[in-house]
């Protein structure tokens, strides 16, 4: 006798796998399209002029970014975990982004910024990548991503680009990523331990 109820949930299983490949395949084919379309706006304009160099650290941080995430959620397939993911290596990629292309602050607490990547990086190891470990290590990432924030502004470090008030806005908009991956984490921990 064939049980109806074991076989709607492989084939529920099943279309979520290709649901997933889907967003994935999409999401490199997106880092792709995106180096591309910067490589063919440098042969129609001078506002867009980027070297070699540009183009590797582009490349480095899309692909690693994404194949980050790939591992981090190979062995878990609890959505809230795998989101929780995702805006991690969201937050990361684009604080080390804006670092990298105009800075938040300056060049010294800047570098501030990306030991809280750092950090996030270490905790989620030191939590071996389980739910509970990577909320504690993303809530840590956040508090360290609002210190660093107030102590620049602490330390009069503003730069003439920047306002008091948009370096605080910069930062929040990260510790409100890093907390949001906090708290996916923490939906997760039930299907996780």
């Amino acid at each position: 006798m064939v049980d109806v109820d074991k076989a709607q949930e492989d084939n529920s299983e099943s279309g979520n796998r290709l649901q997933l490949s889907t967003w994935r395949i999409m999401a490199w084919v997106a880092a792709i399209l995106f180096l591309v379309a910067i490589f063919v706006a440098m042969q129609f304009t001078d506002e867009v002029n980027w070297t070699a160099g540009d183009f590797l650290i582009a490349g480095f941080l899309l692909f690693g970014s994404l194949g980050v995430y790939e591992i981090a959620t190979r062995a878990n397939v609890n959505t809230a975990y795998r989101a929780g993911v995702g805006v991690a290596v969201l937050a990361a990629f684009l604080m080390i982004w804006v670092n990298g292309a105009v800075g938040i602050t300056d060049s010294d607490a800047d570098g501030m910024y990306i030991v809280v990547v750092a950090i996030g990086v270490i905790g989620a190891f030191i939590a071996r990548f389980k739910a509970r470990g990577m909320w504690r290590a993303m809530l840590v990432t956040a508090v360290a991503t609002a210190l660093v924030g107030i102590s620049a502004l602490i330390a009069g470090i503003v730069p003439s680009f920047n306002t008091p008030f948009e370096i605080l806005a910069i930062t929040a908009f990260f510790v409100v990523l890093y907390g949001g991956s906090a708290l996916l984490f923490r939906n997760a921990i039930s299907g996780d331990g």
